[in-house]
């Protein structure tokens, strides 16, 4: 298993997280099978991302999709965003 974690600022947590949930079937399609959401405690736009994956190939192959590029732009992105893989220990 892998994990996917990205960083990165939105300019409005509510649209962010309405363009978050409407991209649910396609993140499915490519792959993803869990994910969780964290705001920061003292910046309710700071967000970390998770996604879990079968495979580490697969997880690189989602963080670097055109949907989800076209998904972050549409959600009001505002920073570059810092993207780290994991796998289970």
């Amino acid at each position: 298993m892998a994990t996917l974690f990205v960083r990165h600022t939105v300019a409005d947590y509510a649209v962010w997280r309405r363009i978050f949930d409407d991209f649910a079937p396609t993140q499915q399609a490519l792959g993803v099978t869990g994910k969780a959401v964290y705001q920061a405690a003292d910046d309710a736009n700071d967000i970390t991302v998770t996604h879990d994956f079968a495979t580490l190939e697969a997880a690189r192959a989602f963080a670097g999709s055109p949907e989800l590029k076209s998904a972050m732009h549409d959600a009001g992105v505002t920073s570059a965003p810092t993207i780290w893989f994991t796998t289970r220990a």
